[in-house]
This record gives structure tokens, sequence and C-alpha cells, in this order.
């Protein structure tokens, strides 16, 4: 099934037109109006999901989200729902000249980069880094437990690292703290305390303070710099970064996925999670023993 992210100035416009065009693809709350679908929209992960819905043959699906929630979402990880999206390769099939939003896609990415060289070795290979980033936003979603395939990173990555070397080979050359070995498809990153205290300070800002949450026991009033810099010589460190994601992820794809029942209907969500049971199911079956 096809995955369209429509970002959109004026949702409740958008909604208002998208309505008298194609009003059966909204589940019940198409009789509430538009401006009430867009406040729906505005919680969780602050995106509308239509889903499975017939177009010229096939069966997708399409989120709404306001540009300026996905530029927060792309900046600071507040949800790491639609960010997490844009850390693969995706088709972008229109893009205005929204300075901001440019700015934010490649921020996005960067943060993708360096969260990620926080979690790995010193010396790993170009497709551990892959994998890795991949799996930014499925850590801690509930979903990969049960309802999605267990290999669905790999198959995300595999195929397509032609396509994510196009999206990240840029930033990884322009990277000061990675010796990005290209023809042999490695890369070596500096584990120092100062090296991952400098990584550190440059993560988005909703996952600083996941992290600091975890290491800063209540009631003691120390700012982000230092808790950070405690963190930078913790041998623990990468499994804290890691925590602190699973910590945004899990409460986004939550609220996400109740609020699916009511965008999709009852029938279309039981359909939708049959489908992702059946994936689930047949990704087993091809596990290797």
């Amino acid at each position: 099934m096809l995955d369209f992210v429509f970002a959109v100035d004026d949702a409740v416009t958008w909604h208002m037109t998208n309505l008298s065009k194609n009003r059966s693809h909204y589940s019940f709350l198409k009789f509430f109006g538009p401006k009430k679908i867009s406040t729906i929209q505005g919680y969780g992960a602050g995106i509308y999901y239509n889903t499975l819905v017939p177009c010229n043959g096939r069966m997708i699906k399409y989120g709404v989200i306001s540009t300026d929630a996905l530029i927060e979402d792309l900046f600071h990880w507040k949800t790491l729902y639609v960010a997490g999206r844009l850390q693969k390769p995706v088709k972008i099939l229109a893009q205005n000249e929204n300075s901001r939003l440019q700015a934010a896609l490649v921020s996005n990415l960067k943060s993708a980069v360096i969260a990620s060289f926080l979690m790995l070795p010193e010396s790993f290979s170009e497709e551990d880094l892959y994998l890795q980033i991949a799996g930014l936003s499925y850590s801690g979603d509930f979903r990969m437990i049960i309802g999605e395939d267990r290999f669905k990173v790999q198959n995300i990555v595999k195929p397509n690292i032609a396509h994510f070397q196009k999206l990240y080979s840029t930033i990884l050359q322009g990277c000061p703290q990675v010796v990005y070995k290209h023809q042999l498809g490695r890369l070596e990153i500096d584990k120092s305390p100062e090296g991952q205290f400098t990584q550190l300070m440059a993560l988005p800002k909703t996952l600083q303070q996941k992290i600091t949450a975890l290491v800063n026991p209540p009631g003691k009033n120390r700012d982000v710099e230092e808790i950070l810099l405690q963190v930078a010589h913790d041998p623990d460190c990468g499994y804290l970064v890691h925590q602190g994601i699973s910590a945004i992820v899990r409460s986004s794809s939550v609220v996400q996925s109740a609020k699916t029942i009511l965008t999709a209907g009852a029938k279309k969500s039981v359909i939708y999670s049959l489908k992702k049971l059946y994936k689930m199911a047949k990704g087993e079956l091809k596990k290797p023993s």
C-alpha cells in the first residue's frame, strides 16, 4: 500500500476541500466537519490519516499534517512520527519554496546520523549505519511487538542501500567527527567523551530532554549541558540515547494508533490491523532458522 503524506499550511481549508471532493475517504468523522477533523488531527503525532483508499487500481493511505507541525517534528523530534519516515528514502512529489521547511528536512537527516553515531561502536559499516537510522522511528513502538513484520527495518534497508547512500553521503562527507571510507563502505567515529558530548549537544531538543530526565534525579536542578556532559562520560551513553528515542516514539505511537480507530472507522481499522498481522506472520515464516 502506497503511503502519502501531505504537508498543508491550512488544515481546515484543506479538509473542507477534500470533504467536498472525496467524502468517502473519511470515517464517520466527516459528519463533524473540517474544524473538528483538524482538531483531531492535532492529537498524537499531529497527522490525520485516511487509509485503505482505492486509487488507480491499488490501495493507498494518506496523512495530512500542518507545515508548522512537520517543521517542529523535523527540528525537535517532538514525536518522530513523520520525521522518522523522512529519515528513509522517500519520493517528494511536490515541494514549495519554504526555506524553513528545507532547512528542517536537512536538520532531521543530520540528527538521525548523530543519534545513530552515539549508539554505534567506533567502527561500523555503512549498512550498519543505515539499519540504525531506519530503526530510530521504530524504537519503543509497541506495534513492533505485535502488528509489524519484525524484519521490517532490514527489508527497508537492504534493497535500498544505494538510495540511503544518495540521501546521506553529503552529510557524512561533511561531518568532521567521522572518517568516511566510501570505497570500503566503512566509517569510524570519535567515541571519546569530548566527541560524544559534541554529538549530544547537537541532538534535537526533545531527545535531549528525554535523556536528561533519565539521568537527572527528581529535585536536582541541573542544566542540560551539565547533565549531557555526565552522559558523555557514561559507558551506557548509547543505551541512554536509545531509551530517550524509545520514550518519544512510544508516546506518539500509542496515541496515534488509538486515533486511527476514529480516523479510519471500526471496519477499516480491523481490516488494516489484519493486514498488518498477516505481514508479520509472513515475516516470521521467512525467518532464517
